[in-house]
C-alpha cells in the first residue's frame, strides 16, 4: 500500500513529514523494531517499560521504509528514509492498521464487552450462542481466540491486544467469512487506543466496580474510559450487513445511570432486581446448576445452565440480550446455555480423588473475591481456605480490602505471590495482611504469608480436612507467573493436580 494512502486516512494531519512519501510502497507495519522486515513502516509508541522512539535508528537499519513518531525527526536519517511526526502515535497506529488491512471492522458485526468482572465468560457465551445459531463467529478474550471452529489460548497476558494485532485478526476473520466478532474490550484497550478505528455495533457492560487504579488514577476515570465503548457506538455507521446496533446495560449495576448519557443507539437493559427488557426471575441457585426464568420482549424461557452463581446469571442475561438484539431464537439460546461447559479457570473444580474440594478461579479484585467466597459458603460443609495474592505494580489500594474480605469470609487465608513483577513480593503480602489483621485475623492461627505460590498451595492442602473447600484465586487460566520481567511457566490447575497426586498413598487414597 502507498504510504500516502495510509497517511491520508489518519484522523489528524501529521505535524511534519521528512522525505518524499508520495510514491513509497509499504509492505507491512510494526511497532517492535526487532520485527521489522525491509519495506515496512515502523511506528514508535511509548510503553510502560520502554519507548519506541529509542529504536528508530534500529528500525531503519533493519530496513524500515518509513517511521512514525511523536518526536521531531531523528538526525542522520538513512538516504531515502521517510519520517512522519504526529501528535499521538499510539492512536495513529490503530488508524494505520485499519487502513492497511482494508477496514475489516466495517465488514463484520462487532460486539464489545466491557466491565470489571464477567467479560471473558460473557464473550465466550455470546460467541457460543451465535455459532449455535449458524452465524459464523470469531472472538478475542483474555482466555482465548476463536475463528469459526478454530479455538486457541490467549498466551499474551493481555485482555485486549495492541491495535495492530486486533486489526490483523479482524482481517483474518473477514477472510474466513466470519459474520460477527465478539471482543472482550478492556478499559486499558479503550484508553490506549488498542481498539481505535474499530467500528462497534453493540456495546455490553457487565458491571463496573473498582480496578486498575494504578493506570486510571481514579474510579471516575476508570468509568469514563469504559464509557468510550458506548460513546463510540455510532447510529449512522451503517455497514449494510443487517446488524442491529444496541447498547446493553446492566440495570442493577451502578454503571447504568452513568453510561446512559453516552448512548446514542437503542438501549437494551438486563437485570435480576430491577425491571428490565431482559430479566431473570424465580432464581434457583445450587452448587451444580443455575436455574431461572428469563422474560424478554419476545417471550419467556426456563434457563438451566451448569454455570453456577448469581454473577453467572448476569452473564447469561447479557448473553441473551445480545442474542435478542440480533434476532436469535430464545429457544436456541436456552439449548446452548444448557449445554455450555465450564469456562477454563472460572470456578473450575480440580478433582483428583481428594476428600476436600479444590476450586481454581480468576478472582483478583476485592469484589470478585467476595462474590466467590460468598458463593462457596453455603456449598461448603466444612471450612473455606483461601489462597491468593495481589499483582505487583498494579492497584495497591485493593490489597488491604482483599485481606479484610478473606479474613471475614474465609476460615483460613494463605497469602502468596501473584505476578509480583519488579515489586517486593513480601511487601505486597504485608499490605494484604494489614487488611486481614485489622479484620481480626491472626498470623499462624488463620493467616499465613508464604511467598512461594507452590508452597502456599501445598500448605493449604495440608491444612484441608474432609468437607473443606480450598479456593485458589487470582491466576485462573493463566499460563505464566511474572517475576521481575520474566514470565515463568505456571498453570494453577496443573500445579494443584500435581500436589494432590503427590499426596496420594500407593493405594490411591488421600
Amino acid at each position: 500500500m502507498k504510504l500516502q494512502q495510509l497517511l491520508h486516512e489518519l484522523p489528524e494531519e501529521p505535524v511534519m513529514v521528512s522525505g518524499d512519501q508520495h510514491h513509497l510502497d509499504i509492505t507491512g507495519i510494526a511497532y517492535d523494531s526487532r520485527k521489522i522486515v525491509p519495506g515496512e513502516l515502523f511506528v514508535a509508541v511509548r510503553g510502560t517499560h520502554t519507548d519506541g522512539h529509542r529504536y528508530l535508528h534500529d528500525a531503519f537499519q533493519r530496513g524500515a521504509r518509513a517511521a512514525v513518531g511523536e518526536e521531531p525527526a531523528p538526525v542522520n536519517l538513512p538516504p531515502g528514509a521517510v519520517y512522519i511526526q504526529v501528535r499521538d502515535s499510539r492512536r495513529d497506529l490503530a488508524w494505520l492498521a485499519d487502513t492497511f488491512y482494508d477496514h475489516p471492522s466495517r465488514k463484520l458485526g462487532l460486539i464489545g464487552i466491557t466491565g470489571t468482572k464477567g467479560k471473558s465468560t460473557t464473550t465466550n457465551l455470546i460467541a457460543s450462542i451465535f455459532q449455535s445459531a449458524g452465524l459464523k463467529s470469531g472472538l478475542m478474550s483474555t482466555l482465548n481466540f476463536r475463528i469459526g471452529d478454530h479455538d486457541w489460548e490467549n498466551e499474551t497476558r493481555q485482555t485486549t491486544q495492541e491495535s495492530l494485532e486486533n486489526h490483523a485478526m479482524l482481517a483474518e476473520m473477514v477472510r474466513q467469512d466470519v459474520r460477527y466478532a465478539i471482543i472482550e474490550t478492556s478499559s486499558h484497550g479503550l484508553a490506549l487506543h488498542r481498539v481505535g478505528a474499530m467500528v462497534y455495533d453493540v456495546g455490553i457492560v457487565t458491571n463496573i466496580t473498582s480496578e486498575h487504579l494504578d493506570f486510571h488514577g481514579t474510579v471516575e476515570q476508570y468509568r469514563r474510559d469504559k464509557a468510550r465503548l458506548f460513546e463510540g457506538l455510532d447510529p449512522t455507521a451503517e455497514k449494510g450487513l443487517g446488524v442491529n446496533k444496541a447498547a446493553i446495560l446492566n440495570r442493577d449495576d451502578s454503571s447504568y445511570d452513568y453510561l446512559l448519557p453516552f448512548c446514542r443507539v437503542p438501549i437494551i437493559t438486563y437485570a435480576i432486581e430491577q425491571s428490565a427488557d431482559v430479566r431473570a426471575v424465580d432464581l434457583d441457585l445450587s452448587g451444580a446448576a443455575s436455574r431461572f426464568r428469563v422474560v424478554t420482549p419476545t417471550g419467556e424461557a426456563q434457563i438451566e445452565t451448569p454455570l453456577i452463581g448469581r454473577f453467572n446469571v448476569y452473564n447469561c442475561l447479557a448473553t441473551i440480550a445480545a442474542g435478542y438484539t440480533q434476532g436469535l431464537s430464545l429457544e436456541k439460546m436456552r439449548e446452548t446455555l444448557a449445554q455450555i461447559s465450564g469456562i477454563p479457570g472460572r470456578m473450575e473444580r480440580i478433582d483428583c480423588g481428594q476428600p476436600f474440594t479444590v476450586i481454581v478461579d480468576y478472582a483478583h479484585t476485592p469484589d470478585s473475591l467476595e462474590q466467590v467466597l460468598r458463593l462457596l459458603r453455603p456449598l461448603t460443609p466444612g471450612r473455606i481456605i483461601a489462597v491468593f495474592g495481589s499483582a505487583g505494580e498494579r492497584d495497591t489500594q485493593k490489597r488491604p480490602r482483599q485481606g479484610a474480605i478473606s479474613a471475614q469470609l474465609a476460615d483460613l487465608t494463605f497469602l502468596t505471590d501473584e505476578d509480583c513483577r519488579e515489586e517486593d513480593p513480601e511487601k505486597i503480602l504485608d499490605e494484604i495482611a494489614a487488611g486481614a489483621l485489622a479484620a481480626g485475623a491472626e498470623i499462624g492461627k488463620n493467616l499465613w504469608l508464604i511467598v512461594d505460590r507452590r508452597q502456599a498451595i501445598s500448605a493449604a492442602f495440608d491444612a484441608a480436612r474432609p468437607g473443606d473447600t480450598v479456593l485458589l484465586a487470582g491466576k485462573g487460566h493463566e499460563h505464566c507467573i511474572i517475576v521481575g520481567r520474566e514470565m515463568l511457566p505456571w498453570d494453577e490447575r496443573e500445579v494443584a493436580r500435581e500436589l494432590l497426586r503427590a499426596r496420594q498413598t500407593p493405594t490411591g487414597t488421600v
